[in-house]
């Protein structure tokens, strides 16, 4: 069984930065691939960035150059730094693992961008 526990969260002016952590429970998390996704209201979910077991990442063109995904296999977690954060990047922010085609999501964590 997979467990992710996403933290990180909360409230920030336009141009701040947070960094979200996502912490994965169960075995083989080096070889799988870990994704940061995230849904607005009234939204779908969409990719934010993505990460692979060997390192390799790709993001939504709108967080290019702005967020960095990032992973410390050690430690089963997978991190999101975002920099100048925007309104439009407010959502729910959603951890994903995705394990030999076998996927697991987390809770969530919100993210609230204000002027």
């Amino acid at each position: 069984q997979v467990q992710l526990m996403e933290s990180g969260g909360g409230s920030v002016q336009t141009g701040g930065s947070l960094r979200l952590s996502c912490a994965a429970s169960g075995r083989f998390f080096s070889i799988s691939t870990m994704g940061w996704y995230r849904q607005a209201p009234g939204k779908q979910r969409d990719l934010v960035a993505r990460i692979t077991g060997s390192g390799t990442s790709n993001y939504a063109d709108s967080v290019k150059g702005r967020f960095t995904i990032s992973r410390d296999n050690a430690k089963n977690t997978v991190y999101l730094q975002m920099n100048s954060l925007k309104l439009e990047d407010t959502a729910v922010y959603y951890c994903q693992l995705d394990r030999l085609g076998n996927v697991y999501w987390g809770q969530g964590t919100q993210v609230t961008v204000s002027s």
